[in-house]
C-alpha cells in the first residue's frame, strides 16, 4: 500500500511553481511550443539571441533536430559570471564541510580554464573528464565550456577499458584526471587507470593528461604527457 507524503508548507512557500501553475505551463507548452521555449530561453543570458526557436525535420533526406539554432551563449558565463553582481558572496558548492562561493568559483574555473589553455587546449577539442566526485569535477566541466571545449564525463568506477573506448570514441586529445579517487573506504586508483587506457591500441589522440591532487597518493607519471594542475594553476592568471 503506498504512502502519500504531504508537502510541508514551508517547502510549498518556497516553491517557485505549485501545481495549478505547472498545469497552466504545460498547457501553454503544449499550445504554443515554440512561444513557450522562447520564454524560458530569455531566462538565461545570450552572447548574441537566437532569432528562431527550433527547427526540426524528419524527412528521411533531411533529417535534423535544432534549437536556438542561430543564438550563442556560453553555458559557464550562464552558470557563474551572471551571478556575480548579485551573488559573489553566495554560496555556490557545499561539498561536505567546504563551501564556495559564486567568486571563489570563478576564480578557480577561469584558473583551470587557463591551466588548460597552458596545455594546449582550444575551442572544439574534446576534452575526457575521468573524476572522482569532488567540487574540481564541476569546475572542469565549467572550465572546458568557458573555452569552448567539449568535455565528456566518464563515470570514475569504470574500468580502463571502459574509458580507452570512450576517449577513442570521442578522439580526446586531453584527459582530465586525480591521482586517486576514495569510494568508502576503497581507494580507487583513477591515475592508474588512465594510464592503462592510454596504453590501449586504440587510443591514438591522447596527447596529455591533466591530474588534479586529491589523495597525495603515489602514482606513475610521464613527463611528456602528464602535468599537474596545480602546477599549471600556479603559472597563471584568474582572468
Amino acid at each position: 500500500m503506498s504512502k502519500v507524503y504531504a508537502v510541508p508548507d514551508q517547502v510549498a512557500e518556497r516553491a517557485h511553481i505549485d501545481a495549478d501553475r505547472y498545469a497552466e505551463m504545460y498547457r501553454y507548452s503544449i499550445e504554443d511550443n515554440e512561444g513557450f521555449w522562447s520564454e524560458q530561453a530569455a531566462r538565461i543570458d545570450w552572447i548574441k539571441p537566437f532569432s528562431t526557436v527550433k527547427d526540426v525535420s524528419f524527412a528521411k533526406d533531411d533529417l535534423h533536430i535544432r534549437w536556438f539554432d542561430d543564438g550563442t551563449l556560453n553555458a559557464c558565463y550562464n552558470c557563474v559570471d551572471r551571478h556575480l553582481d548579485n551573488k559573489r558572496d553566495d554560496v555556490a558548492i557545499i561539498w561536505e564541510d567546504l563551501k564556495i562561493t559564486y567568486g571563489e568559483l570563478h576564480a578557480r574555473v577561469c584558473k583551470f580554464a587557463n591551466a588548460l589553455k597552458a596545455l594546449g587546449a582550444t575551442k572544439g577539442d574534446r576534452i575526457t573528464i575521468y573524476m572522482p566526485m569532488i567540487p574540481d569535477a564541476a569546475i572542469a566541466m565549467l572550465a572546458c565550456a568557458r573555452i569552448g571545449a567539449v568535455h565528456s564525463v566518464v563515470f570514475g568506477g569504470f574500468s580502463p577499458e571502459a574509458l580507452a573506448g570512450r576517449i577513442q570514441d570521442c578522439e580526446s586529445n586531453i584527459v582530465i584526471t586525480a591521482d586517486q579517487g576514495v569510494r568508502g573506504a576503497k581507494i580507487i586508483a583513477l591515475k592508474d587507470n588512465v594510464d592503462r587506457a592510454a596504453e590501449n591500441p586504440g587510443v591514438t589522440t591522447l596527447k596529455k593528461v591533466l591530474v588534479v591532487r586529491h589523495t597525495g597518493g603515489d602514482i606513475d607519471w610521464s613527463e611528456d604527457r602528464d602535468a599537474w594542475l596545480h602546477d599549471l594553476e600556479a603559472e597563471v592568471d584568474a582572468d
